[in-house]
């Protein structure tokens, strides 16, 4: 650590926290060690064993909370539920581990990934009433 700060070391946190909230995973899990990551347990298990790392909890019917609604939601919509659930966390995967890559020169900038969590053809679009 003791690096400088910079909007690169906030992508990567960015990153770890979407996987981490998809996941249902944290960094420091006892299941991370002898070099597994979060991050490589996640692009692992892209795209094809994405279902079976998500946090349960996305893969319920939807409870009270504003986020998971929008989600399921999203992922209601359409021909196939478990498809259009699957396509919307392989997204939020992919964009958790574009922010927070090895290597900082290569990681998705923030203002980004919001953008594109936020696009029309994105993840999920989902407006808070204000």
């Amino acid at each position: 650590m003791g690096g400088q700060v910079s909007i690169l070391g906030d992508a990567y946190s960015y990153g770890i926290l979407l996987l981490e909230m998809f996941t249902g995973k944290r960094p420091t899990d006892d299941m991370f060690k002898d070099g597994l990551t979060l991050y490589k347990f996640a692009a692992m298990a892209l795209p094809d064993g994405l279902i079976q790392i998500a946090d349960p909890r996305m893969l319920s019917a939807p409870k009270q909370d504003e986020t998971s609604d929008a989600i399921y939601k999203y992922a209601s919509q359409g021909s196939s539920d478990e498809t259009r659930l699957r396509e919307c966390l392989v997204s939020v995967i992919r964009i958790g581990l574009s922010c927070c890559r090895p290597s900082p020169g290569d990681r998705m900038l923030v203002k980004e990934a919001v953008r594109m969590l936020q696009d029309e053809e994105g993840v999920v679009t989902h407006e808070f009433d204000s």
